[in-house]
């Protein structure tokens, strides 16, 4: 059970894919399980679909809840994982991450394509605009983010982020440390 303070629910964003490398599905079971594991309910896209589905399935499977949040038009495509505790279902993708963001205490990306992109960067904008102030991390899983982040550290050196707003976004390579560092900054 949790306490005041604590992570009560994670929202994580990655791929409608699984990837190439198997290390993506193992790592997205692993968080989903160990969030499940640790009490903290999952928030997501609310597909069955990619590593989003592996995601809900760990955390089903060790007996944890997750919330879905998908809008109409994914849900008549049949992709919408039926079986998750809570399905929201929004009109527009828009109302999607607003409420995936308004459920959550804090954000997660995994490894996936433009739409992981999309939502982390929008959270991590919002959080820097002070929308919000809830933590946001990366799990760079073998290395698939590298790229992403010599961007990043590319557009700092280049004055177009600032160093500020660049530690706003939590990376780690392994989850436990991930999850610690995002719980040590819940308030």
């Amino acid at each position: 059970m949790n306490g005041p303070g604590q992570l009560k629910r994670v929202c994580v964003y990655c791929g409608s894919q699984t990837g190439q490398a198997t290390a993506y599905r193992e790592v997205a079971w692993s968080v989903g399980e160990r969030l499940a594991q640790q009490g903290i309910e999952v928030v997501y896209g609310g597909g069955h679909v990619g590593l989003m589905g592996v995601v809900a399935e760990a955390a089903l499977a060790a007996g944890g809840r997750v919330i879905g949040v998908i809008p109409e038009r994914l849900l008549e495509r049949e992709v919408a994982y039926r079986e998750v505790t809570e399905m929201y279902v929004t009109r527009t993708m828009h109302e999607r991450k607003a409420r995936m963001m308004e459920l959550s205490d804090a954000f997660v990306a995994l490894p996936g394509g433009i739409g992981t992109l999309d939502e982390l960067f929008e959270i991590w904008t919002w959080r820097q605009l002070g929308y919000h102030s809830k933590p946001v991390g990366l799990l760079n899983v073998a290395g698939y983010y590298d790229g992403l982040l010599g961007f990043l550290d590319r557009a700092v050196q280049e004055g177009f982020l600032t160093p500020d707003c660049r530690d706003l976004l939590m990376v780690e390579t392994d989850f436990g440390k991930l999850l610690a560092r995002l719980a040590g900054t819940f308030v």
